[in-house]
């Protein structure tokens, strides 16, 4: 009869828990996807459907919380396996509030309703998509352990940023040329801040991706192009 070791015990835990946060990564990806989409489409049903599915996404951030704080308590794990709890719950929480704004983009397609959209609406969807994509691969990289594939995701928030300068000119053209726009516009301004602030999140998981690889604790700074040399 095979005796399974204390620390075979919270490996199993932990690899839970790392597929419990890939599972909600991949609810939040298709949240902001499909919030962005039904938006797009004017699908109040759709925006409703996503609207009240952020509540599965909060449950398993509260499971997650609920078991790291178990673990710890109950499996004396060491330094760096804290280190490594200490990021699940941060990723988590990330996670917890990218969902909160596909919900919010969701909440603003119901306020929009049926109303013809403003020609910005044509810069969200690319938008989010690239935001999407740092999402992912910053999972990815967290699960890999890879420190400089976390360090060069940041840069990407460049094109998150262009694609919201460009949205936030636009509507304010509008908005000074055609005063009726103005409630339709600070709608989409809305959404695209929401996107602006995932990838403002994925570089917070970057940043704690690092921590857990290196023990290194830096703010990172996607202007900063020694954030994306290579590791030494």
């Amino acid at each position: 009869m095979t005796t399974i070791t204390p620390r075979e015990t919270l490996d199993r835990a932990i690899d839970e828990l790392l597929e419990q946060v890939l599972i909600q990564g991949s609810m939040v990806e298709n949240a902001l996807r499909d919030s962005v989409d039904a938006l797009k489409n004017r699908n109040i049903d759709d925006a409703k459907i996503i609207y009240d599915g952020d509540r599965q996404i909060n449950k398993i951030h509260f499971d997650i919380e609920e078991d790291v704080i178990t673990l710890i308590a109950t499996q004396q794990p060491m330094a760096r396996d804290l280190r490594l709890l200490a990021a699940i719950l941060e990723i988590t929480t990330e996670l917890e509030r990218m969902g909160d704004y596909a919900k919010g983009i969701a909440r603003i397609t119901v306020r929009i309703g049926r109303d013809e959209l403003l020609k910005p609406i044509s810069e969200i969807p690319p938008m989010a998509e690239v935001c999407i994509s740092m999402l992912h691969k910053a999972l990815q990289a967290f699960i890999d352990r890879d420190a400089k594939a976390a360090r060069s995701i940041p840069k990407e928030d460049d094109q998150v940023d262009a694609f919201y300068n460009r949205i936030y000119r636009e509507l304010m053209d509008q908005m000074i040329s055609n005063p009726s726009t103005i409630d339709q516009a600070n709608h989409l301004l809305w959404v695209a801040h929401n996107l602006e602030r995932v990838a403002d999140r994925v570089t917070n998981i970057c940043e704690r991706i690092v921590i857990v690889v290196t023990g290194e604790l830096l703010e990172m700074d996607r202007t900063d192009d020694e954030w994306f040399a290579d590791e030494h």
